[in-house]
């Protein structure tokens, strides 16, 4: 395999595009029939740094098709295989796609970058809802040569790397921009990557000038980590000649057969030592779409109340929310339930908080529900996020706590990496307790004990920074609810499990309803987001 690396120059200065732009062609006209392999950085049909989405159209507009038509000539010229970055038209705006040309000059496949940066989706708006889905890497194998692809930010997301490797490439493309980081940083990023995949790197960039300590340092490195040909911050294609079947194999642990190095990791790992990650993970609070159904206190119509069951059915339904109670016990165990006390939902009798959590642990909350749930458990908040940590938003009302148990409760928060998936819901004492200890997790002002606090639920919030606000039925109106977006305040509603309700309430403006009933109002809900 020989394989070219082109690193053209970058401007900051759009009256030097049509230099850097014109480098890129002169580079692919250079390639010749020795080459398998050629590799072009990321954005070609932006060759400069753009920072508004009509730059970036019109960049795109200037240089597209001349980008792609070159490449799909070289590729025909050459007898190659050439990639290169650009943007391609998706379902609702352009996607960052790196695009590969076989031998023929057609489009054998096409990479879309799965970690967007923040610029990208806010400032150029590019298609990202691709990027919040499962996905499996994308593999593309061409005459018995497996490629892997990462684009630029891609880099950084190391926790991937486990996953590109399952699925053995002999090649990583990485079409790159990186223009922040030093030399040696680059360096490493591309050394760790090809050593965890047990796969070539074959990285381009583009360069900053040769005196830039950042950006540049396109390269090909062997899986062993050695770097087999590095470009700095020249502007330059060059080459470089490999065995795409000469990989690292050692011995996995002292002593024993070789293998290859995410072969020897795989059997020892252990996933619950990471980060919450999966199929199951959803958009945070700030991304997570309105109108939202919460599900309060789990999907309570089919199992008792703040339990695992109701809770995990509402998640396996497709609940954006679940709403719970928290309280803490004689010990400062905190544990799921409503009430103060324990009669209502189980065989005990007297205040939670005169128990321990080992004496609740005795006592039945499930028989007073039906006697399929007889001999269910009181929970933990540490049992909910267990098995419910970023797979749901959750509305956590916390019923009572001084700064011990509260500091305990973002502490759990914490251990299983959830503050952007939680709220709560308080006094608002306790809420200025939330203010102060943990600023970043929003907070929403609720219904007071009475008809009039209930009716200033909008201005407390203003007044006391909460992101949003849990009407309290009947105390609501449509100027209340305009009064609050006004301002920025996310709007929901206790409670509704009637479907003509719950679409006046969404006309009204409404953005998350609060139910006992979670499937009949979620298809309400559906309905209403359809159009129907």
């Amino acid at each position: 395999m020989k394989a070219c690396i082109i690193q053209p120059p970058y401007t900051t200065d759009p009256a030097l595009a049509d230099r850097c732009f014109a480098s890129q062609i002169r580079m692919l006209d250079s390639c010749d029939e020795s080459i398998d392999l050629i590799v072009l950085p990321e954005s070609c049909d932006s060759p400069c740094y753009v920072t508004t989405k009509a730059e970036a159209d019109a960049m795109a507009e200037k240089y597209n098709s001349t980008i792609l038509k070159k490449c799909a000539e070289t590729a025909v010229r050459c007898k190659a295989v050439v990639c290169v970055n650009a943007r391609s038209l998706g379902n609702s705006g352009f996607l960052n796609t790196t695009y590969v040309f076989d031998e023929s000059g057609a489009v054998r496949g096409k990479y879309y970058k799965q970690h967007l940066t923040p610029g990208e989706v806010t400032n150029m708006k590019l298609e990202s809802d691709y990027s919040f889905e499962p996905s499996e890497p994308y593999v593309l194998d061409l005459n018995g040569v497996r490629y892997a692809f990462l684009t630029c930010y891609d880099f950084y997301f190391y926790e991937n790397f486990a996953n590109v490797a399952r699925y053995k490439p002999d090649i990583i493309i990485g079409c790159s921009h990186q223009r922040t980081d030093k030399h040696e940083t680059l360096k490493f990023f591309s050394q760790f990557l090809a050593y965890n995949t047990n796969a070539y790197v074959v990285r381009a960039s583009v360069t900053l000038g040769n005196d830039s300590p950042t950006g540049g340092a396109s390269m090909i490195v062997a899986p062993t980590g050695e770097v087999l040909l590095d470009l700095y911050n020249r502007e330059a294609a060059e080459c470089v000649t490999f065995n795409v079947e000469d990989k690292l194999y050692k011995p996995a642990g002292f002593n024993n057969p070789p293998t290859s190095h995410p072969e020897y990791v795989e059997k020892g790992r252990r996933p619950w030592k990471y980060r919450p990650a999966g199929s199951a993970i959803v958009k945070n609070d700030a991304l997570m779409p309105y109108p939202r159904v919460c599900a309060h206190r789990g999907f309570k119509t089919i199992a008792p109340e703040n339990s695992l069951p109701a809770l995990g059915a509402a998640v396996a339904m497709g609940a954006e929310e679940v709403e719970f109670d928290l309280w803490y016990t004689k010990d400062k165990e905190i544990v799921s339930i409503h009430d103060s006390t324990l009669d209502r939902v189980s065989d005990g009798t007297g205040k939670v908080v005169e128990h321990t959590y080992e004496e609740l642990t005795k006592l039945d909350f499930g028989v007073k529900y039906g006697e399929r749930f007889k001999g269910l458990h009181i929970i933990k908040f540490e049992d909910i996020l267990k098995k419910l940590a970023c797979h749901c938003i959750m509305n956590v009302h916390i019923k009572s706590c001084d700064e011990e148990v509260f500091r305990k409760i973002i502490a759990l928060i914490d251990k299983y990496d959830c503050r952007k998936y939680v709220y709560f819901v308080s006094s608002t004492a306790i809420l200025e307790m939330a203010k102060e200890i943990a600023p970043d997790i929003p907070r929403c002002a609720g219904g007071g004990p009475t008809a009039e606090t209930r009716w200033d639920i909008v201005d407390r919030a203003i007044r006391t920074g909460c992101r949003k606000v849990q009407f309290f039925k009947p105390c609501y109106s449509k100027e209340l609810v305009d009064k609050a977006h006004a301002h920025g305040i996310i709007c929901n509603v206790f409670w509704s499990d009637d479907v003509k309700e719950a679409r006046e309430l969404l006309e009204m403006g409404m953005d998350t309803i609060l139910t006992n009933d979670y499937h009949l109002i979620a298809e309400e809900v559906k309905r209403f987001k359809e159009g129907k």
